[in-house]
């Protein structure tokens, strides 16, 4: 279901790949994920500084918040020792929503920042979790959470409140270090990836907003991280994080690589679309060298617009 298709049955790969915005590691400025807005600011969690930052069209970076450490420095954080700041989402009106993962009560959840604003937590979630994907639902205003180390995806109400345990699927569950990753809400379901075992995963989202039967969609994908879809119905552009490349995935499971370090991926993590602007952060987790942003198209072969170019202008 999930083997690599022939490169000359990719209908709409990327190309015109390009660095936009350079990260400083020293700084821990290690692109977690991406929100996009209408204006053409990518709102960016920078994980190992634990910051949220603004990046303009032009490519600078404003640093909107850092959060604040927690008392033990975060050694106790599940599977990775420090504290970091890891999905992030925008809601319509301007509002971001964000997870921050300490190993500590007092700090780990999702957090609320306004236009202008300070950061504020609005759910707690558990310590011994690793909260990293974040999806708002805009219908039911519910935000929903997978939890990598706990292999679980909660949901929480946009106004804040407490979280409730809405997925424990064995899909989710980690093999050994990460599981549930990326998330993503399309076409009536939640859709979640699975870094450990290298899946992606559909779970319906049923009329009295209870989850349905999940099912396997994708497998093969080592390392997957976050993800996109391209607005062509099921068809999924995905960073794969631990192999440095950004794949293709079509609604039959099979994918195709499309980006790879010789695009100027350094450890992929998330994926962002803006029109047919595709943009890949990378934290450069295991390469040590150059977190940053890149901008690709999609579909150049048979598509000239370039009327929503993001960062590239």
């Amino acid at each position: 279901m999930a083997a690599p298709a022939p490169a000359s049955a990719v209908s709409d790969p990327l190309g015109c790949a390009r660095t936009a915005v350079h990260f400083d590691l020293a700084k821990g400025q290690t692109p977690e994920n991406i929100a996009l807005s209408p204006d053409g600011t990518a709102y960016v969690t920078l994980a190992k500084a634990r910051q949220i930052a603004a990046v303009s069209r032009s490519g600078s970076i404003l640093i909107l918040a850092t959060m604040p450490a927690p008392a033990d420095a975060g050694i106790h954080t599940p599977a990775l020792g420090f504290p970091l700041t890891t999905g992030i989402t925008r809601a319509q009106d301007g509002t971001l929503y964000f997870l921050y993962a300490t190993g500590t009560a007092d700090l780990t959840g999702i957090w609320r920042l306004r236009p202008g604003g300070l950061p504020q937590r609005i759910a707690a979630l558990p310590a011994a979790g690793l909260p990293n994907g974040l999806t708002l639902d805009p219908r039911t205003r519910t935000l929903y959470v997978t939890d990598s180390a706990l292999g679980t995806i909660w949901r929480v109400p946009a106004s804040g409140g407490t979280a409730t345990v809405w997925s424990t699927d064995p899909a989710l569950a980690p093999v050994g270090f990460l599981g549930a990753n990326g998330l993503k809400i399309h076409n009536g379901a939640l859709w979640a990836t699975n870094l450990d075992k290298g899946t992606i995963v559909r779970i319906p989202i049923l009329t009295d907003g209870r989850p349905g039967t999940a099912r396997v969609t994708a497998t093969g994908l080592t390392g997957i991280d976050d993800f996109a879809f391209t607005g062509r119905g099921d068809q999924i552009i995905a960073a794969l994080n631990t192999v440095n490349q950004v794949a293709l995935i079509r609604p039959d499971g099979t994918h195709t690589t499309v980006l790879t370090a010789a695009d100027g991926l350094q450890g992929p993590t998330s994926i962002a679309l803006r029109g047919n602007t595709v943009h890949v952060a990378s934290a450069a987790y295991l390469t040590a060298e150059d977190p940053n942003l890149v901008l690709a198209h999609l579909g150049v072969s048979d598509n000239r617009r370039r009327d929503d170019e993001g960062l590239a202008r």
